[in-house]
């Protein structure tokens, strides 16, 4: 290959140049972002930036700073990528042979290769679009925009959405000192990535943060005409809001391969080794679907590009992978952490701590087998836990190439 082009500027599309480089390719690596920003890091969007850094939310020179910390390559890295940077810069579409991608206004870059890292966008609330006061929290401009809003005073939030960005950012602005509530659909939060008992425990930390929650509650709409006003439920209880975050879910992007002969179904469709049905064209991060999983956390972004590049300088699938799930999640203080492969009628037994306060380990098992682990604020014997289960997990070597597994 003489020429490679990442599409997606992200963390899934940097570590794929890095990667790039790492295993040898020297020719021209071409990187088409649509945002205008270098790649950030998002997780601190909901916490770290959002409050700040402890700082004046509402300072430029705080700002700023916030933002270089949000930096995943310095100026020398990227020196030594030698990368075409296209930033600002939308792909429209990709030929049928994955060998042309077209960009805004026409420009179109010639390919060998094409690693597909788009990411995906947050999904929005019917009716809000252009209604001031209401956000989603998925890129930096999104969270400047939060910033803005939440400036200047105490300002009465709704946060429609439990899962783990809609909390982080009620956390957040509970630390800001505002008011807020947390609309959740289902009867509690993070049901389908905990279970029942562990969700329940988990929502307990709104009320341990002051945040007033919400369950088995859905939006009928918004009130208010320019300016949002307060959020309207099914069951008619309105709930006065000066500012509404909208935290219920990402779409991924992939509006823009449509008419290529990829085939997409709530993501890239990609085997066990991120390759699509084009050899020359493999998928990471939020957009991949990879061996019929899609996983929007931090490690699947971090740890596909390794395979996922050897097997598109290889021309096929020399390599596959199969991490073991793993995300983390800040809220009101405390760290939580989950790793593994929880499913329904697993039991759950608390190794360490006491649920009642202090943090604690919790282990999901089946028929005696440990199948996950979730811990919260302890940090130690759930890495010890999460590499136990990586280690029962690793699989052998497949037949017709290496099967790569990750215990951090």
């Amino acid at each position: 290959m003489k020429t490679v082009t990442v599409v997606g500027a992200s963390l899934a599309g940097l570590y794929a140049a890095r990667e790039l480089r790492a295993q040898g390719f020297d020719g021209r690596l071409v990187i088409v972002g649509e945002e205008p920003h270098r790649p950030y890091d998002r997780p601190p969007l909901s916490k770290e930036f959002l409050t700040g850094y402890a700082g004046d939310a509402g300072d430029q020179a705080g700002d700023q700073a916030g933002e270089e910390r949000l930096a995943l390559a310095d100026a020398e890295e990227e020196a030594g990528l030698a990368a075409e940077w296209l930033l600002g810069t939308r792909a429209r579409g990709l030929d049928p042979r994955g060998r042309t991608l077209l960009l805004d206004g026409g420009r179109t870059v010639s390919t060998d290769g094409v690693v597909i890292a788009t990411g995906a966008s947050a999904r929005r609330l019917p009716g809000s679009t252009g209604t001031a006061g209401v956000h989603t929290l998925r890129t930096l401009d999104d969270a400047r925009a939060l910033r803005a809003d939440l400036a200047g005073g105490p300002r009465r939030v709704v946060v429609i959405g439990g899962g783990f960005i809609g909390a982080e950012t009620a956390s957040s602005c509970a630390t800001l000192g505002h008011d807020v509530t947390v609309v959740e659909a289902a009867p509690l939060p993070l049901v389908p990535q905990l279970g029942p008992e562990m969700a329940a425990v988990c929502a307990a930390l709104h009320a341990r943060g002051g945040t007033q929650l919400i369950t088995g509650a859905s939006v009928a709409g918004l009130r208010g005409d320019r300016r949002v006003r307060a959020v309207e439920l099914a069951d008619g209880r309105v709930l006065p809001a000066d500012v509404v975050v909208v935290g219920i879910g990402a779409v991924p992007n992939t509006a823009w391969l449509a008419g290529s002969t990829l085939a997409l179904g709530d993501g890239v469709l990609c085997d066990d080794g991120c390759v699509t049905s084009l050899p020359q064209v493999v998928a990471v991060g939020d957009v991949a679907r990879v061996g019929g999983v899609r996983a929007e956390h931090w490690t699947s972004a971090t740890e596909q590009p390794a395979v996922a590049v050897r097997n598109l300088l290889a021309g096929r699938t020399a390599a596959t992978v199969r991490p073991l799930p793993y995300f983390w999640s800040d809220q009101y203080g405390a760290r939580i952490q989950f790793a593994g492969r929880r499913r329904g009628g697993d039991t759950v037994r608390i190794a360490e701590g006491s649920t009642d306060g202090g943090g604690f380990l919790a282990l999901y098992e089946r028929d005696g087998a440990p199948t996950a682990a979730l811990a919260v604020d302890r940090p130690r014997p759930f890495m010890k836990a999460r590499r136990d289960l990586a280690r029962a997990a690793r699989p052998a070597p497949a037949i017709q190439g290496l099967t790569l597994a990750w215990e951090a």
